[in-house]
C-alpha cells in the first residue's frame, strides 16, 4: 500500500530544495492514487515553475473542479494565467479568491496588473490602492501603482508613487526603472538617466534598464555615453538578452540587419502570440473596408501627415474607420480626424483582444498599423490577426519583425528591393514618395527674425528635427560649416540635448551663442518661422520625416546625405518627389561641401529657392490626389 504522507513529504522537500521533477514524479505518484486538491495545486506549482504552463492550468482547474472554494488554487492560478498574457481570465481568478479572501495583498496587487494589461487603469489603481491600504509597506503594490498612474499621464503623482517605494527599499530596482520612465515623460531626461543608471547599477541583468540608459543617453546628446553604449548595445540584440526598443535603436546604427534582430527579439519577448482571428482569405466586400490604428489620431506629427488623405478615400471603393488608442486632447486637429473617418473609434479602455476581435466581427479587410514600434503602441492587436491583410506604414521606419504583418508601404528610394532581406513584411513600393502629405495647409506669414531671437543678418543654418538625432559626426560638420560662414547661426529646436549641444560646440571652437534654440510652438507659428531659415540641415542615421516635409513645404532647401537605412533615406525620397535631387548627396563629405557652397553663393541659393517654389505647385509630393490613387491601388494589390 502507497505511503501518501511519505510521498506528500518528500515531494515538499523535493520542491524546497529546487528538484522540480523529482517533487512532479512525487506529487503525480500521489494523485494517481488520490485525486486531492490541495496536492493538485502543489502539483500545478510545479508545472509552472517548470514552464509546463498548459498543463499547470489544467491542474488547477482539476483542483478547482472538485473544489470550487480553494483559495490557494484560485490565487496561484490567476498569477499562471496573468503570465500566460490572459489577464481577463486572471482578473476573473482573482475576484473569486477575493469573494474568499479579501485581506490578501498579493491577490489585489496581481488584480491590478490583470486590469492594467486590460486597459482598466483606473480599476487597477484602486486595487494597488487596496492593497497598499492593508500592507502600506507593500512596495510592489507602490510600484505598479506608479505605473498605472504614468498611463494615465498623471505623471506628477506617478513620480510620488515611486518616491514612495524607494523611500521603503531604496534600491528596488524596479521602482527606479519607473521612475526613469517618468522623469523621461516629465521631459527631466537628465534625471531620468539618472534613475535608469541606478537600475542599471543595482541589477546589471535587468531586461530594460540598459533600453533606458540608451534612449535618455541619446535624447541628451550625451555623444561619449553613446559611443560606448553602441556595442553593449548590438550585442545585447545578437545574444537576446537585454530587450532594446527598435525605435531607440535607429537612432545608434544604420545597420538594417540589426534593426531587424532587435525588432524580432522586442517582439518575440513582448507579445503574445494567439490563435489568429483571420484565416487569411478575402471577403469580397464591395467595398474595401480599411482600418486605420494609432495611439497619435490628435495634434501629432501623424496626424498632419495623414488628415487629408483620410478625407479623401474613395468612398465609393472604401470604408473608412479609425481605431485610436491615444489621448483625445480636444485639439481642432482632433476634431478634424473625427470628420474624416467613416467611423470613428475611441478604443482607450479596450484590451487588445477585444480591440481585434471587433475588427474581425466587422469584417476589417486591410489593418493599417500607423505606430510600428513608437510610444505607445498596440501591437498586441495584430499579434491576434483580426484582418487578412495588416500593414506596416508611415510612422516606424523599418520592419516590425512580426510574422503577423503582411506588408511594408514604401517607395524605391527609402526601401529598395534589394533590402528585402532586411524586412520580415513584404515591400510595397509606391510609386512616387511612400510619405503622405497634407496640401490644404496654409503657410502663414513669417515672424521677424527678432522675434525668433535669429540676427537680423547671417546666414541661418536650420534643423527642427528631435535633439536625439543629431549625432557627433553630423555636429561635426555643422560646426565647421558655422566657421566657414561667418555670421552665420545654427537654429535648432529646444530640448533636453540643449546643454550638451552648446557645450560641443564650445569643444569644437564655435561660441555656443551661435546655436539658437527654437521653443516648441502651435503647428502654425512652427511652420511660418520655417521661412527665416536660409538651408535646412539633414540628420544621420535618422533623418528628417514630418520635419522635412514641413521645411519644404515651407519654401526652405533641404541638404541632405542618403543612408544605407530607411530611417536614413527618406529626405532624399523628400526630395526626389519635389525633382530636387541636386540636394542629395551620397557621402558626408559631398554634404558639407553643397551646404557650404549654397551658403556662400547667394545666387545658387536664390535659383535653388525659386525652383523649389516653382516645383511645390506641381511636384508629386503635395499631389494629395495622386497620393490617394497611389496608396489606394496598393491597397487593392494588396487584397488581390
Amino acid at each position: 500500500m502507497i505511503d501518501l504522507d511519505k510521498l506528500y513529504a518528500q515531494a515538499v522537500a523535493a520542491q524546497k530544495s529546487g528538484n522540480l521533477m523529482e517533487a512532479e514524479l512525487r506529487y503525480r505518484e500521489i494523485l494517481g492514487a488520490a485525486a486531492i486538491p490541495e496536492v493538485m495545486v502543489n502539483h500545478a506549482n510545479v508545472l509552472a515553475a517548470m514552464g509546463r504552463r498548459d498543463e499547470a492550468l489544467a491542474s488547477y482547474n482539476r483542483a478547482l473542479a472538485a473544489r470550487p472554494d480553494l483559495f490557494e488554487a484560485l490565487y496561484n492560478r490567476g498569477n499562471l494565467l496573468l503570465e500566460m498574457k490572459r489577464a481577463d481570465a486572471a482578473r476573473d481568478s482573482f475576484d473569486a479568491a477575493l469573494r474568499l479572501r479579501p485581506d490578501v495583498v498579493g491577490v489585489w496587487n496581481n488584480r491590478g496588473t490583470a486590469l492594467r494589461e486590460l486597459r482598466r487603469q483606473a480599476a487597477a489603481l484602486d486595487s494597488y490602492d487596496r492593497a497598499i491600504a492593508l500592507a502600506p509597506g507593500h512596495v510592489n503594490a507602490h510600484t505598479n501603482r506608479a505605473i498605472a498612474l504614468q498611463e494615465m499621464r498623471r505623471l506628477d503623482d506617478a513620480l510620488a508613487a515611486t518616491d514612495a517605494a524607494l523611500a521603503l527599499q531604496p534600491n528596488f530596482v524596479e521602482a527606479l526603472y519607473v521612475r526613469g520612465n517618468v522623469l523621461r515623460d516629465l521631459g527631466r531626461m537628465a534625471e531620468a538617466l539618472a534613475a535608469y543608471d541606478q537600475a542599471l547599477a543595482a541589477n546589471p541583468a535587468h531586461p530594460h534598464a540598459l533600453n533606458g540608459v540608451a534612449q535618455a543617453a541619446l535624447s541628451l546628446c550625451d555623444w561619449p555615453r553613446t559611443a560606448s553604449l553602441f556595442p553593449r548595445l548590438a550585442e545585447n540584440i545578437e545574444a537576446g538578452r537585454a530587450l532594446i526598443q527598435p525605435f531607440v535603436m535607429l537612432g545608434y546604427t544604420d545597420d538594417a540587419a540589426l534593426q531587424r534582430r532587435c525588432a524580432e527579439n522586442y517582439v518575440r519577448r513582448t507579445v503574445t502570440r494567439t490563435s489568429p482571428l483571420s484565416d487569411g482569405r478575402r471577403y469580397g466586400h464591395d467595398k474595401i473596408r480599411l482600418a486605420y490604428l494609432s495611439a497619435d489620431f490628435h495634434q501629432h506629427p501623424t496626424a498632419q501627415l495623414m488628415a487629408e488623405l483620410f478625407e479623401r478615400h474613395d468612398r465609393s471603393r472604401f470604408e473608412v474607420t479609425a481605431i485610436a488608442f491615444g489621448p483625445d486632447d480636444g485639439s481642432a486637429m482632433r476634431a478634424r480626424l473625427v470628420k474624416a473617418f467613416d467611423r470613428f473609434e475611441d478604443v482607450r479602455g479596450m484590451s487588445d483582444g477585444e480591440v481585434a476581435r471587433m475588427l474581425r466581427e466587422r469584417e476589417t479587410d486591410i489593418a493599417v498599423d500607423l505606430n510600428g514600434h513608437t510610444q505607445d503602441a498596440r501591437p498586441g492587436i495584430f499579434a491576434h490577426r483580426p484582418a487578412p491583410v495588416q500593414v506596416n506604414y508611415l510612422v516606424y521606419p523599418g520592419t516590425t519583425g512580426a510574422e503577423f504583418m503582411d506588408f511594408i508601404l514604401a517607395d524605391r528610394i527609402t526601401v529598395p528591393s534589394e533590402q528585402q532581406a532586411f524586412f520580415r513584411e513584404k515591400i510595397v513600393q509606391l510609386p512616387d514618395c511612400y510619405q503622405a502629405n497634407d496640401a490644404t495647409r496654409i503657410v502663414p506669414d513669417a515672424p521677424s527674425r527678432a522675434e525668433c531671437a535669429l540676427p537680423e543678418d547671417g546666414f541661418v543654418f536650420g534643423c527642427f528635427n528631435n535633439n536625439w538625432k543629431i549625432t557627433a559626426p553630423v555636429f561635426d560638420i555643422w560646426m565647421r560649416l558655422l566657421q566657414g560662414v561667418p555670421g552665420s547661426v545654427l537654429w535648432l529646436l529646444d530640448g533636453p540635448g540643449k546643454d550638451n549641444l552648446r557645450k560641443e560646440a564650445a569643444i569644437r571652437g564655435v561660441e555656443a551663442g551661435r546655436l539658437v534654440f527654437a521653443p516648441h510652438a502651435t503647428p502654425g507659428v512652427h511652420l511660418a518661422r520655417h521661412q527665416l531659415a536660409d538651408l535646412f540641415l539633414d540628420t544621420l542615421p535618422y533623418n528628417a520625416h514630418t520635419t522635412a516635409s514641413d521645411a519644404l513645404y515651407a519654401g526652405v532647401p533641404l541638404v541632405t546625405c542618403l543612408g544605407r537605412a530607411f530611417p536614413g533615406r527618406v529626405a532624399a525620397s523628400l526630395l526626389q518627389a519635389v525633382d530636387m535631387p541636386e540636394l542629395i548627396t551620397r557621402s558626408p563629405t559631398a554634404y558639407e561641401i553643397l551646404a557650404l557652397d549654397l551658403a556662400t553663393n547667394p545666387a545658387l541659393l536664390k535659383a535653388t529657392r525659386e525652383k523649389l517654389a516653382r516645383n511645390l505647385k506641381v511636384a508629386p509630393l503635395y499631389d494629395s490626389e495622386r497620393f490617394r490613387g497611389n496608396i489606394e491601388a496598393a491597397f487593392e494589390a494588396m487584397l488581390g
